[in-house]
Parts: C-alpha cells; sequence; structure tokens
C-alpha cells in the first residue's frame, strides 16, 4: 500500500498540503477545545465556509439552499436561548440580501422592465411606507427589526428571484425545493400527531420545533396544493413527473384535513370556486360585481348575520363537520372569540393612528391595553402577549394606518388583473397552467390571510413572494416573445 499516494495527491505541492494539512489540525484542535469548552458552534465552520464560498461562486445555489433548508430551521425564540432567529435561514437570507444589495450598486440599479412592471411599483411604494410609518413608530426598534425583515424577504425572495427565473425551469425547482422537505415535516408532524392520538389538541403542536402551530404549517402546505394540481394536469409533464406530483398532492390533502385548521380548509374551497371562474372563462367585470355585491350584502345585513352567528354553538373538535360548522361560531369558541378580540384590537389601534398606525411590527405589543373585557375570551392575556392580529389586512391597518391595508389591497388587485392578462394573452398551455396554480395559490394564502398573519415569518414568506416572483417572470418572459414575434413579423 502506497501511503505517499494518499497524503500527497497528485496536482498539489507538498507545500500546499502542508499547508492543508496544518490547518485541518488547527481546526481539530479547536473543535475539541470548543467541545471540553461545552460549545458545539465551532463545528459550523466547514458549513459555513461552505456557504461563504457559494455566496463567491454561485448565488443560484445558495438561493435554492436557503429555499431548501426554510421548512427546517428553528426559530430559537421557540427555545430556552429566547432569541427571535431561525437558524440556519434567517443568517443566510440576510447574507443573500447583502450580496443583493451589491449586486444593485455594481450593476448601477435594478433591470428597469422589471423595476416598471405594476406589482413592482405597488411592492416598492408599500416598501417606502414601511420606511416611513418606521420613523413614526411607536416602538422605532421593533419597527426597524420588522422592516429590515421585510426588505429582505422581498430582496432575496423576489428581486433576486426573478433573475433566477429567467430560466423558467428554475420556477419549478423552487417549488420542489421547499416541498420535498416540507414533506418530510408533514412525515414527522403526522407520526407525532398519531403518537398522541390524533387529538385536536395535538394537532396543534405536532409540528413544532419547524413550525410554531398548525395554522402557520398548513398555510404553507394549501400554497402548493393547486400547484400540483396544475403539475398533475400540464401538459408537457412526464408520466414519472405526474406520479410524484399525485404522491405529493394526497400527503398535503392528508396533511391539510390532519392539521385541523379551518381558515386553510376555506381558503382550498376559495380557490377551488375561483378555478371555474377560468375555466367558464368568465369576464372580470363580472367577478368585480360579484365581489362588490357580496361585500355590500355583507355590510347591508351584518346585523342578521351577527345575529344568526351567536346561535351557533358547535366549537372546534375531532369532529370534521362539527370542526367545519364551527367556524360561524363567535359566541363560545374560544379561538373565534379570540380572533374577533384581535380583530376588534386592531380597529381601536387604527382609531387612535389612522394616519401611519403604530408601526411595523408593534401590534403584538401594543394591543394588550385596548382588550375590553366583555370581548375577551379564555385564551386571552391579560398582557396581551398573544401575538398577531390574526388578518394580513387588519395587521397593516393597525400598525401602519389606512395607507398600508389599501397597498395591501391593490397589490392583491394588480396581481390577479396581472396574472389574468397573462392567462387571456398567452398561448402557451403549459405556462397558463402554471400561472392558474400560482394564483390559485395566492388565492388561498388570501382567503387565509382574513383569519391569521404570516409574512413575519420566513417560513410564508419565502413561498408567498417567490410564487409573486413566479407570476411577474412568466408575464416578462412572455412580453419578450410577443416582442419578438412583432419584430419578426415587421421584417
Amino acid at each position: 500500500m502506497n501511503l505517499s499516494a494518499y497524503l500527497f495527491p497528485k496536482g498539489l505541492t507538498k507545500g500546499q498540503l502542508y499547508w492543508f494539512y496544518f490547518l485541518v489540525a488547527i481546526y481539530a484542535w479547536f473543535c475539541t477545545y470548543s467541545i471540553l469548552r461545552g460549545s458545539i458552534f465551532a463545528l459550523a465552520t466547514p458549513a459555513v465556509l461552505f456557504i461563504l464560498l457559494l455566496s463567491i461562486f454561485d448565488i443560484t445555489s445558495l438561493v435554492f439552499l436557503s429555499v431548501l433548508i426554510t421548512p427546517f430551521s428553528i426559530n430559537l425564540a421557540e427555545t430556552s436561548i429566547g432569541i427571535g432567529v431561525s437558524l440556519p435561514s434567517e443568517p443566510i437570507m440576510f447574507g443573500l440580501f447583502l450580496i443583493f444589495l451589491l449586486k444593485i450598486y455594481k450593476e448601477k440599479g435594478i433591470d428597469k422592465e422589471l423595476l416598471t412592471h405594476p406589482i413592482s411599483i405597488i411592492i416598492l411604494l408599500q416598501l417606502v411606507w414601511f420606511v416611513v410609518t418606521t420613523f413614526t413608530s411607536s416602538m422605532f426598534l421593533v419597527s426597524f427589526k420588522s422592516t429590515l425583515a421585510r426588505f429582505t424577504f422581498i430582496g432575496v425572495f423576489y428581486f433576486l428571484l426573478i433573475s433566477i427565473f429567467s430560466n423558467l425551469k428554475n420556477i419549478k425547482k423552487f417549488m420542489w425545493l421547499y416541498m420535498i422537505p416540507l414533506t418530510v415535516v408533514i412525515f414527522y408532524t403526522i407520526s407525532t400527531h398519531a403518537a398522541a392520538g390524533f387529538t385536536k389538541q395535538a394537532a396543534h403542536a405536532a409540528m413544532t420545533p419547524f413550525y410554531n402551530d398548525h395554522t402557520a404549517y398548513a398555510a404553507v402546505i394549501c400554497f402548493f396544493i393547486p400547484i400540483l394540481f396544475a403539475f398533475i394536469f400540464e401538459k408537457d409533464t412526464t408520466k414519472k413527473q405526474k406520479f410524484y406530483s399525485t404522491i405529493f398532492l394526497i400527503i398535503f390533502l392528508v396533511a391539510t384535513v390532519l392539521s385541523y385548521t379551518r381558515a386553510a380548509w376555506v381558503g382550498l374551497i376559495a380557490a377551488f370556486a375561483c378555478y371555474f371562474i377560468y375555466l367558464f372563462r368568465i369576464k372580470t367585470i363580472l367577478v368585480y360585481l360579484a365581489f362588490i355585491t357580496f361585500v355590500s350584502a355583507l355590510y347591508f345585513y351584518q346585523d342578521d348575520i351577527i345575529m344568526k352567528l351567536d346561535r351557533n354553538d358547535e366549537v372546534s373538535s375531532t369532529d370534521y363537520a362539527s370542526h367545519v360548522q364551527s367556524i360561524g361560531n363567535v359566541s363560545s369558541d374560544d379561538s373565534n372569540v379570540e380572533r374577533l378580540n384581535r380583530w376588534a384590537c386592531a380597529m381601536r389601534m387604527y382609531n387612535d393612528r389612522p394616519y401611519f398606525g403604530f408601526g411595523p411590527g408593534t401590534y403584538m405589543f401594543q394591543y394588550g391595553s385596548y382588550q375590553k373585557y366583555s370581548e375577551r375570551s379564555g385564551i386571552s392575556t391579560n398582557f396581551g402577549t398573544g401575538g398577531s392580529s390574526h388578518s394580513e389586512y387588519l395587521g397593516p391597518l393597525s400598525e401602519q394606518g389606512l395607507t398600508g391595508m389599501i397597498l395591501t389591497l391593490v397589490m392583491i388587485i394588480v396581481i390577479l388583473h396581472t396574472s389574468s392578462n397573462f392567462i387571456k394573452r398567452t398561448k402557451n398551455k403549459s405556462h397558463s397552467a402554471l400561472m392558474k396554480g400560482l394564483i390559485l395559490g395566492l388565492v388561498v394564502y388570501w382567503i387565509h390571510g382574513i383569519m391569521n398573519y404570516f409574512l413575519d415569518t420566513e417560513k410564508a414568506s419565502v413561498i408567498y413572494w417567490g410564487f409573486i416572483a413566479a407570476v411577474v417572470a412568466l408575464d416578462l418572459y412572455s412580453k419578450k416573445e410577443e416582442k419578438l414575434i412583432e419584430q419578426s413579423t415587421s421584417k
């Protein structure tokens, strides 16, 4: 056996190898010393060096790595450490955001076509308003952190991803890189849930430490259900791909049912209803009129509706029929009563600060003093330490004033309008199917967002902004194709 062939492989000089072995020995000593001192963080050094190398030589792979590890990330706030940072995803995302800023500086701005896209304009207006309301915030440091997180998520998973999505194959790669680890989390959750006898109480915490509760877990799963349908019925998909998509779809549907998350179920039903709008090519003006009629009916008959809901005494349970019926119970179901309590607090906060709100991220610290004893539930806390506003719309209203909520609603309208025009315009059936899957996934979240708030977490933000980035990437790609066709026909 020639030992020197292993110790001194060809291609490197003995001097280089001596340095290599010297550094390995130093690192081994450092790890041993750290472990003896009670610290294991030194063992993460190779992973850190690997990430640093990716940041220099392959940004796309680093972005995809951050997507891959997000479902496995653990928020240290939920542990004994008590720091509100998710490891390892958030440090990598922040590093990517710094790289994104350097990219902008080097390239002297963002691509004009992307920057002037209607969706990009609304997103930029939102970011500007985040900055404004941070400076008027009642808790500057809290708002600064919230705003920095929003800039990071949008910078990496909207602007940076769109450049990656210029190769449309990367859209599907993005989806699978989140879905595969999410499936591992689903199996972990179901096994934990099964060990506890599939009780409703166990369903609330079976997914910890990866997701903080069943509503966030279900919201993320439901994003992908319309996409998986799109993969199955897409004509360009191979039989093997359709088979795997079907398996994942079944797993995700089972996980959604076992999550006992009523908001997720409602979101899926709404997305299914929206699918018929595309299927029967219902005109946009009719959809808007139907929506306005529905909202007007809710407003004019609100007293009758509230009286009807007050008579509903079904509470959430493991009996699925009762669990569905309990959606309308606002008298004795603690989950629903607490949600109404949070909404009422958000409205009172808005009344106190209607123009700029209390500042991004401040709701959870401020709503306690706005609670009324008569509106509190069995799970309310005296000092209002229960978390978010339970609404993607009332949250911005209380934290950023009326402008914050309007910008949120306008962005939804612009995204729906952009996707609808694309579906009408494109002749590529695969692209059309993908767009329908994307927009219906967003619809699920927007409906879910009426009753819950998750965009302050990386788990939901990665997918949410990634889906929107995919919508814009498809739209920009089709417009470039149309220009090329026009140029070729004009010659």
